[in-house]
């Protein structure tokens, strides 16, 4: 008898439990995380300051590449004429000049990098405390990024872009 009571109530804990779960309201909202971060303000400001260093990178890349392409076809055009040490010599400051190269596009590209994190991360930051603030205070239960395509299905949801942007004070 005593277990038929405890069965009893753990079920209707659990039934109650299962109830209370089913009936709370659940509040979707989306948001087009590309296109907020095109208006927020700095942002075309940073990628402009990244244009120009990536300009003056492949400036100087293309300095590069017209120096070794010079000197590439001055070797070959001279290759028959050319003593055997300094056939040896040009070919060693071909190979140098191609591995300084190298070099440079890697640490270009990881400069670009970093200088793109430094300027572009504290605007993510913003828009993305902006979002957790908007959805906090509006109930959201999800917001989902529709830009990055990831919903595979999904009702009607609310789009809070307009709540974001007047958050952010933007127009």
């Amino acid at each position: 008898m005593k277990n038929l009571v405890k069965t009893t109530v753990v079920i209707l804990m659990v039934f109650c439990a299962v109830n209370v779960f089913a009936q709370a309201k659940v509040k979707l909202g989306h948001i087009n995380s590309d296109s907020l971060l095109k208006l927020m303000p700095g942002r075309d400001s940073a990628i402009a300051k990244i244009q120009a260093e990536a300009a003056v990178y492949q400036k100087l890349l293309a300095t590069m590449n017209s120096e070794y392409e010079t000197k590439a076809s001055e070797y070959q055009t001279n290759y028959t004429t050319l003593s055997e040490l300094i056939k040896q010599t040009k070919l060693a400051e071909l190979q140098d000049l191609q591995t300084r190269i190298e070099k440079f596009q890697t640490d270009a590209s990881d400069s670009l990098q970093k200088k793109q994190t430094s300027l572009l991360q504290p605007i993510i930051d913003k828009a993305k405390k902006a979002i957790e603030e908007v959805a906090k205070e509006n109930g959201f239960t999800y917001v989902f990024d529709s830009a990055l395509g990831v919903i595979l299905y999904s009702t009607e949801t609310d789009d809070i872009m307009p709540l974001v942007k007047k958050k952010l004070g933007i127009k």
